[in-house]
């Protein structure tokens, strides 16, 4: 317990100053820090024991997000090319047939789960108000999370989804729901006053669903590779994907929802 404690403290004192003070360039580089460590966690685990995939992938990876958020028109090029890439360092490198495969789509598949995903933060961060909005993410994705696990340890009897994540109930999720929301609303109080409440409301939920399915998503992965975490630079905590993962998926939607309503 100390362990996390002391590493959450180490992260919040990092992140937090980055967001108040260091703009949408301190945002991106820290992303861009997240990526490459990101994509160092995801080939250990994906193709453990090759570890030239390691450098491989953060080049690709970096590639991409880099084209994604510093010159936009290039970043489906630069997807296209990474997966290029890695397809033929699946052919070439690989000896064996099915192994190949397997190598080649496990590292196109990070192309998509980590630079792509990640590089919504940066772009909510460019929305008008862009700060605020990225407190909200922050602020759901957390609440959401303590909510579900103070719910689950009280209450928790019905499985969620038993075979990728044991531990998670549906009285979990929807105590981690109704805190998301209450978290949402604090943020239009306090931070986005035009925003309505419906709205308010409507994000908390759809992000708490959506960092639930992130969530999900990462064990799934994780059983499927055959690890218990992605990494261990956060001790305590794990690696930097199982911190970010339900973050992967709440950036995204909350960028989609803002533009599809013109709230940004």
């Amino acid at each position: 317990m100390l362990s996390r404690i002391v590493t959450a403290i180490i992260g919040l004192a990092i992140v937090i100053p980055t967001l108040l003070y260091g703009g949408t360039i301190g945002v991106e580089i820290l992303c861009a820090v997240a990526v490459l460590i990101a994509a160092d966690e995801y080939a250990r685990m994906a193709v453990p024991g090759r570890t030239v995939a390691i450098p491989a992938l953060m080049a690709a990876m970096g590639a991409v997000y880099a084209a994604v958020i510093w010159a936009p028109a290039w970043g489906v090029a630069a997807l296209a090319a990474s997966a290029l890439f890695v397809f033929l360092f699946g052919l070439l490198l690989v000896d064996q047939t099915a192994e190949g495969e397997k190598v080649a789509t496990r590292m196109a598949a990070g192309l998509l789960y980590v630079p792509v995903l990640i590089s919504f933060i940066p772009q909510v961060r460019r929305f008008d108000d862009g700060l605020t909005w990225i407190f909200l993410i922050l602020v759901v994705t957390w609440l959401g999370d303590t909510g579900a696990y103070f719910a689950g340890r009280a209450l928790g009897k019905t499985k969620l989804f038993e075979r990728v994540s044991p531990k998670k109930t549906w009285e979990g999720a929807i105590g981690g729901a109704v805190a998301a929301v209450i978290g949402a609303c604090i943020i239009k109080t306090v931070g986005l006053p035009e925003l309505s409440w419906i709205h308010a409301i409507m994000l908390g939920l759809i992000l708490d669903v959506s960092g639930v399915v992130g969530d999900l998503t990462e064990s799934l992965l994780k059983r499927s590779f055959g690890v218990k975490d992605s990494g261990w630079i956060m001790p305590g905590h794990g690696g930097v994907l199982d911190r970010i993962d339900s973050i992967l998926f709440s950036a995204p939607v909350a960028w989609i929802y803002v533009t599809a309503f013109g709230l940004g």
